[in-house]
């Protein structure tokens, strides 16, 4: 069998890999597994016994009864934890760092000056020359004496050498601290780090704040070390003052460092551990709680909840279970087929989101109303109800609430009212195909609901002033869930491209665009869709497939032949366009090309894939035998595939039904007298030539399927070319090209 070049993308991309691979849903699926399991296992706050009621103790206030350990245990003292990163903290020294292009600054203004009064020794005849000349390029920089000085200085040849190596020493080696006003309190108030980057190379060390040179201690600097080097006594009395217009800050305060040292230390800090032994006690009434204090409560509580890792290996082990029971009900075997990547994304969601949401409202600690009165239980079950299938919503009516329950976020109260409103939310939306149904099926929920409520209060005995309360929210819940349902469905349509009833009875529109142009430049086309929709929705009604999608189908199948509407018989009036091309290859060419232009069409109205499939595969890999048996009679050899579809048979009922309808309608025109009898014969032969050329065999069709089939196209069409009155003088039709029984016309259905 050829490549299919038809495929959608969807289709495409999952050929890539096998069907029991698809790495993006099994990745989603064990991150949804991963992120539910710690919700749960984070709410084990909230669901397991503890030493103190939710908010009996807190931080200042006074202690009405005495609380002892009941069991040895350790903990974290963050307390002193705390007092030991501040004092740490207080030891660590503030981070500055040599800035590079300040220090070129200074070096390259030096230079310049240097050029300058090298150029202008050697050419200014006077004192006062030279010292105008460096102050109009120096306005200010230099006292005017100081200039006249250098220049009568016997020495100055070797001034540019002592100031370079001055420079260098002050602004390299010690470096202009730019210290901040604020900011550096709870540093080291003695030491500070200096960095001196190199490339990938960082230089570490320690400077005490007392050597530190700032700009106001520069001038003492630079006479310090002038002194200490021994220079020529001129430069000893000039150089302070001819580097002083050059020193700038090069050294900064780095915050992110410092911020980042900071981190650090306390990543490498070990807590401080404290301890409490059974029967010592933690809280005494009349005493006023402490900080510390609650620590110990809540170590203890943690103990309490948390400590017995059996009871968390139980809890892990379940939650799996349940989970894994739920993939086995999203199965093949279960929902009939295989989900699609968007679909499971949407059940790893709903799952995420309800397991949190029930943590959520289980740690809210209501002890007056069960939790499940406050989740849209019914929402995430109508949702994959009308997204995917009734199947798959009894599957997750059943899983989440037992996720919920096992998990320890539902007590018995809670989970029977949601496994009661999952149930009836997947029995509501049935068979609901106006988005009216819905809202009646918030009614039908809130109505069950209420009276699953009555029943759980009732068990547990609650006097009467609970009812009124509980069965308002419950009835309310019910009520809102149907409600959200109508935001959510048409946003959660278009993200899935899903083929939900209102998605197809939208489609079903004849009134919508693509159906008027359709009418106007292929009538004949258009009548012949209609009558494929009607035979196959009847059909896919008796055989127990999807009639609606089925319809929607038959509808778009055609939609390629828009462009070239007069290539194909049941457009033609005066003549046959073919004649005129007078070459089979060329004909089946353009006869073929409706199924591709089908496709594009139908990817760019945004049609569902099921839908696109059906336009893809309504004509399978079949032979346009009319045109290949004219090449045959032309020509020694001819390569069938040159007159094939190239598209696949049909892989769903749907599908199936849709080309056999198509191939019928087609067909059954070039009749004559079409009486019931010669209708089911023909049809029969129809039928299994399709089936004997593999047409049908991944439709997953049966024989009695196909009977049924038969069954319903013969009534159909019976009706349809119901006893006429024969008018004389009855003139042929103009391009009846093939024989009477001929079940393939040229351009036609096939």
């Amino acid at each position: 069998m050829k490549k299919n070049v038809f495929l959608t993308r969807d289709l495409y991309f999952a050929s890539l890999v096998p069907k029991d691979l698809r790495r993006a849903p099994v990745l989603v699926s064990l991150a949804a597994y991963a992120i539910s399991l710690a919700l749960i296992i984070g709410g084990q706050g909230y669901l397991s016994f503890s030493v103190t009621e939710n908010g009996e103790f807190e931080v200042g206030r006074v202690a009405e009864r005495d609380i002892i350990a009941n069991q040895a245990v350790s903990y974290i003292d963050e307390v002193a934890t705390r007092e030991k990163i501040d004092a740490l903290e207080r030891q660590t020294p503030a981070v500055f760092s040599y800035s590079a292009e300040a220090t070129e600054g200074i070096l390259v203004s030096y230079g310049r000056f240097v050029a300058l009064a090298e150029e202008l020794l050697d050419s200014a005849e006077t004192a006062e020359a030279f010292r105008d000349a460096v102050e109009e390029q120096f306005p200010g920089a230099f006292p005017g004496e100081i200039i006249a000085a250098l220049y009568e200085d016997p020495d100055r040849g070797q001034f540019p050498a002592y100031g370079l190596q001055t420079l260098r020493y002050i602004i390299l080696e010690e470096g202009i601290f730019s210290l901040p006003e604020t900011g550096l309190e709870t540093f080291n108030p003695q030491i500070a780090e200096l960095r001196h980057n190199y490339g990938p190379r960082t230089e570490r060390e320690n400077v005490a704040y007392t050597h530190v040179i700032t700009l106001d201690k520069a001038g003492t600097a630079i006479e310090h070390y002038i002194a200490q080097a021994g220079f020529r006594p001129g430069f000893a009395r000039l150089g302070p003052a001819l580097l002083d217009p050059f020193i700038t800050e090069n050294v900064f305060y780095s915050r992110e460092d410092t911020e980042r040292l900071v981190a650090e230390l306390r990543g490498r800090t070990e807590p401080v551990m404290g301890s409490v032994e059974r029967g010592d006690v933690v809280v005494r009434k009349g005493f006023i709680v402490t900080e510390r204090d609650m620590t110990v409560l809540n170590a203890l509580n943690a103990q309490a909840r948390g400590g017995d890792p059996r009871l968390l290996i139980g809890r892990i082990l379940i939650f799996t279970l349940v989970y894994g029971f739920m993939l086995f009900f999203m199965g093949r075997r279960i929902i009939g087929r295989l989900l699609k990547p968007s679909e499971v994304y949407l059940l790893c969601v709903l799952a995420v989101v309800y397991t949190g949401a029930a943590v959520f409202f289980k740690s809210l600690n209501i002890t007056e109303y069960p939790a499940a009165i406050f989740l849209p239980t019914s929402l995430m079950i109508m949702l994959p109800a009308i997204l995917i299938n009734l199947r798959a919503s009894f599957a997750v009516a059943i899983a989440l609430p037992l996720v919920a329950f096992l998990s320890g976020a539902f007590d018995s109260a809670s989970y029977i009212l949601a496994l009661t409103s999952s149930i009836a939310a997947a029995y509501a939306v049935r068979e609901a195909e106006r988005r009216m149904d819905l809202f009646k099926a918030g009614l039908v929920i809130a109505a069950i609901q209420c009276v699953a409520s009555t029943a759980i209060l009732l068990i547990q005995s609650q006097p009467l002033v609970n009812y009124p309360p509980v069965l308002f929210w419950t009835a309310f819940n019910g009520l809102a869930s149907g409600m959200m349902v109508l935001g959510f469905l048409p946003i959660l349509e278009h993200a899935l491209n899903s083929v939900t009833t209102f998605r197809l009875i939208e489609l079903s529109d004849l009134n919508a665009p693509a159906f008027k142009r359709l009418f106007s430049v292929a009538p004949g086309t258009y009548t012949h869709s209609l009558m494929v929709a009607t035979l196959a929705e009847n059909a896919c009604q008796e055989i127990g497939a999807n009639p609606l999608l089925a319809r929607v189908g038959a509808y778009y199948h055609d939609i390629g032949k828009m462009d070239n509407p007069n290539y194909f018989v049941e457009n033609q009036t005066d003549y046959n366009k073919h004649d005129d091309i007078n070459n089979p290859r060329l004909s089946a060419t353009v006869i073929r090309s409706h199924v591709k232009l089908g496709v594009e069409k139908a990817r760019s109205l945004g049609l569902p894939k099921e839908v696109i499939d059906i336009i893809a595969e309504h004509h399978g890999n079949s032979v346009i035998s009319w045109f290949y048996n004219e090449a045959l009679k032309r020509e020694i050899q001819v390569d069938v595939e040159d007159f094939s579809y190239p598209g696949t048979p049909p892989r769903s009922k749907e599908s199936a039904v849709v080309m056999l309808a198509d191939t019928t309608e087609a067909a059954c025109r070039t009749l004559k007298k079409p009486t019931a009898s010669r209708l089911e014969k023909f049809i029969q032969e129809l039928i299994m030539a399709k089936f004997e050329h593999g047409q049908l065999s991944a439709s997953e069709l049966t024989f009695i399927d196909l009977e049924t089939i038969k069954n319903s196209f013969v009534r159909v069409l019976a009706s349809q070319y119901h006893a006429r009155i024969e008018y004389p003088k009855k003139e042929p039709q103009p391009n009846a090209s093939s024989p009477e029984d001929a079940p393939q016309d040229p351009g036609g259905g096939e």
